[in-house]
């Protein structure tokens, strides 16, 4: 029984640091979702046409779809 009780305690630490570790993978993918967007954006549509994007696209293209 104590055993049982230990690996519910370390599955219960566990769960936090996991909820930690996707709120921290979170922030990361929406930063770098926002770094995509603005750097796209400061191109010209000159710029954009030679790599095969428009506008419409950016969106799209930060997210990862």
């Amino acid at each position: 029984m104590s055993t049982i009780e230990t690996n519910r305690s370390a599955t219960a630490v566990g769960g936090v640091g996991n909820v930690a570790a996707q709120i921290v993978a979170l922030f990361a993918s929406w930063r770098e979702t926002r770094v995509t967007r603005r750097e796209l954006g400061r191109l010209s549509d000159r710029e954009l046409d030679d790599i095969g994007l428009c506008r419409g696209d950016i969106e799209r293209i930060a997210r990862g779809f």
